[in-house]
């Protein structure tokens, strides 16, 4: 645990510095090395050019997401124990992380206590959520109801947040980099899986499950 290479993956400066500082506060003997990058392409650079142990990551993030981010470390990069670190706390956003690959799900407003010991025990090749997710996960891991977000594919998901965000299909086939038509798939396929009737609906049920960008 002496000398980890930890790659941090954040949008927000002030969030950066903050885990930066704690990740490198020397303690029981251990200097880790933090390299800080603010967009997923970024990361995949930064880990093709030098080793790192562990990644880092938020799910909200512009350009790649977060679960896309996750999917190509594991792919590209399989050694590298992947982290999420997030401010959602949703059932959904946790699970999905780690049906993508993450070993491990973290909520920001836990990072100043709990940060460092998730960091070892991915090391230690165990995995790592908070005491009061972990219940709640593994129910949900072993069942899925089909009017739940659950249901929905990443990209379903990741269309949804756009909307309850207030996003056009214009915006949101722009950010995603895909058509507007297969926005509007995207969008029928949502309401069809969570038998919504409307998209005023869909950005109802989007509030009240605080799904959100």
């Amino acid at each position: 645990m002496r000398g980890l290479h930890v790659l941090l993956v954040d949008d927000h400066a002030i969030v950066r510095e903050g885990l930066k500082f704690i990740l490198e506060t020397p303690a029981d003997n251990r200097h880790w090395q933090v390299k800080v990058t603010s967009s997923g392409f970024d990361a995949i650079d930064c880990l093709r050019t030098a080793p790192f142990d562990v990644a880092i990551l938020d799910l909200s993030m512009p350009g790649m997401s977060g679960l896309d981010l996750i999917r190509r470390i594991r792919h590209e990069f399989p050694k590298v124990k992947v982290l999420v670190l997030s401010m959602h706390t949703e059932d959904q956003y946790v699970v999905r992380a780690f049906r993508n690959g993450a070993h491990g799900y973290l909520t920001k407003d836990s990072a100043g206590s709990e940060l460092v010991t998730a960091v070892c025990k991915l090391m230690q090749g165990g995995t790592y959520v908070t005491a009061c997710m972990a219940e709640r996960v593994v129910q949900l891991l072993s069942s899925i109801e089909n009017a739940s977000p659950i249901a929905l594919s990443d990209r379903e998901m990741e269309v949804l947040r756009r909307f309850v965000a207030g996003q056009t299909p214009a915006e949101i086939a722009r950010d995603l980099h895909m058509s507007v038509k297969t926005v509007s798939t995207h969008k029928s396929r949502i309401q069809d899986k969570l038998q919504l009737p409307s998209l005023a609906a869909m950005i109802r049920y989007g509030i009240e499950h605080e799904i959100s960008l």
